[in-house]
């Protein structure tokens, strides 16, 4: 039977049923159960386009780099050689951008 992670959008899972009687001394019992256990049908689940789409972005995200290494490299360069400049009304005007968003939470 398949995980749940190694299930990719757009594929169906299937399961199969087991049979979970025990061997008692009810042997009528038990085989009754195993011929209704293998004439169940599967269970199957199947993915909304949304559910879909959600996973492909999923898979975009996760070949991408967390962050850019180039700007990072650059900046560290710029910082370094004390070139690198702080606009502090920019970074103030941003700070309070952030907490006006975070005031929905």
């Amino acid at each position: 039977m398949a995980g749940i992670d190694n299930i990719r959008s757009g594929q169906t899972l299937t399961t199969s049923t087991r049979n979970t009687s025990r061997t008692d001394s009810n042997a009528s019992s038990s085989t009754e159960s195993a011929k209704s256990s293998s004439s169940a049908a599967q269970d199957a689940v199947s993915l909304s386009s949304q559910g879909k789409a959600i996973g492909e972005m999923h898979n975009q995200m996760a070949s991408q780099p967390a962050f850019d290494k180039a700007k990072v490299a650059a900046i560290k360069e710029a910082i370094a050689n004390g070139s690198y400049s702080v606009d502090p009304e920019k970074l103030a005007d941003n700070m309070v951008k952030f907490e006006k968003e975070l005031g929905g939470f």
